[in-house]
């Protein structure tokens, strides 16, 4: 017998598929050829009833934009002190699916490995991943009012759990989005908890290398990278045990591809972009690794990214502050 989350991803699914059958199925690109495109970041919002006003303001700002030809959503779709309620779920869809654009969603922290704090609702944290997955992942499509079709990981039977694990290129570059999230990665809280981390790290490291594999066989100019965690690339090893695999992967990867890699998160809700990332033998800084934090949390604004084939950093990064949403002192 199916069970409800069964029921859900496949109503889910054809109702995807209709839309998809009427709406552009492909992410806009330059009229004139010439490798140039556009898309949005954002990140660790709706926050708390602040959040939920501010919200709308930035999905009519990114709507206005009608050259994007995407939207990536970092994680953490609510704080992590309000409830891991269905009705939550059901409502952050029905908001990603109003933004015009395709929406790609990489899960973050707040949305299940938190579920168990008494505020959240004292949820089963591995129940509440298995709906996230089963509602926002259930088909190759993106979500959004346009939608483009996503490479999963799930359609490698080894990796058939991992549909939120995507990928997609657009002309010269190679994105991918990996399930990487705050406290520490699920890692350190129950046997449970590092059961599942160990499993969905080898997915993630597996889908690390095949990402990089395909951007250096198919020649592309750059990768971006999508996680919702802030790997806490300052940090001992010690303090950061759930994100060493991953940065130690990571750096080996980069060094190895020798081109533009920008690793995008959230998290911890201070918008930057720098280059944190240095050899673990030399320490020298990699330079061609550029990270870029999402605006979050109360800072409900966004991204505007560019890519120029013709600058040799790829990406262009314009800061986009709603109006509607700065406080007027």
């Amino acid at each position: 017998m199916k069970s409800a989350y069964h029921v859900i991803a496949t109503i889910l699914a054809c109702t995807a598929l209709t839309s998809t059958l009427l709406s552009q199925s492909t992410p806009r690109a330059n009229a004139n050829g010439d490798g140039r495109f556009t898309f949005a970041l954002i990140g660790d919002m709706p926050y708390g009833p602040e959040g939920d006003l501010k919200f709308p303001n930035v999905i009519a700002d990114v709507n206005s934009d009608r050259n994007l030809s995407f939207v990536v959503h970092d994680g953490d779709i609510k704080n992590g002190s309000s409830l891991c309620s269905n009705e939550m779920f059901f409502n952050r869809l029905t908001l990603f699916n109003a933004f015009d654009a395709p929406l790609i969603y990489v899960p973050g922290d707040n949305e299940w490995t938190d579920c168990h704090r008494a505020n959240n609702g004292s949820y089963d944290p591995l129940e509440r991943l298995a709906f996230l997955r089963a509602l926002f992942f259930a088909n190759d499509e993106s979500l959004g009012g346009r939608t483009m079709t996503l490479v999963r990981q799930s359609a490698d039977p080894a990796y058939a759990s991992y549909p939120e694990n995507v990928r997609w290129v657009v002309k010269s570059v190679m994105f991918a989005g990996l399930h990487i999230v705050g406290s520490n990665n699920n890692l350190g809280r129950t046997p449970e908890g590092d059961a599942e981390y160990a499993a969905r790290n080898a997915a993630n490291l597996a889908w690390l290398t095949e990402t990089f594999a395909r951007a250096r066989a198919e020649e592309h100019n750059a990768v971006m990278l999508i996680i919702q965690a802030n790997p806490n690339f300052e940090l001992p090893a010690a303090q950061r045990s759930g994100f060493n695999d991953f940065l130690a992967a990571l750096e080996a990867e980069t060094l190895a591809y020798g081109k533009p890699v920008v690793l995008v998160h959230g998290d911890s809700h201070y918008f930057r972009v720098d280059k944190p990332l240095r050899r673990a033998q030399s320490g020298r800084r990699v330079e061609h690794f550029t990270r870029v934090e999402t605006f979050g949390e109360l800072d409900n604004h966004w991204l505007h990214v560019t890519v120029d084939p013709t600058s040799p950093n790829v990406f262009v990064l314009d800061q986009r502050i709603v109006a509607a949403n700065v406080i007027q002192h």
